[in-house]
């Protein structure tokens, strides 16, 4: 089971990260992100929906953006108040989609 309210601490993000392609720390280190490039918006889009639909299942959301082909996502835990086991958890799902 995800634990989805304790924040994780610098050396538990550092190992989570290790293993997470293209992430990184991000904001003022109470989130990480990430981007993605496509070759056309219509690829981001797919992208994106399938995203979405992981998010929505795990009642989880990205703060995410897009321009063209590139869609570039920030995962943080709001009501933790920064980066959760959750955060962990969807991006390594993001990057199978990816």
């Amino acid at each position: 089971m995800v634990d989805r309210r304790r924040l994780l601490n610098n050396e538990e993000i550092a190992a989570g990260l290790e293993s997470l392609e293209g992430w990184e720390l991000g904001g003022s280190g109470d989130r990480i992100r990430a981007e993605f490039r496509f070759s056309n918006f219509v690829r981001a889009f797919g992208f994106m929906s399938g995203v979405a639909l992981l998010a929505e299942k795990i009642d989880h959301h990205p703060e995410w953006s897009n321009v063209y082909g590139r869609v570039d996502i920030e995962l943080t835990n709001h009501d933790a108040g920064g980066i959760t086991e959750i955060d962990l958890h969807l991006a390594a799902r993001i990057n199978e989609l990816g």
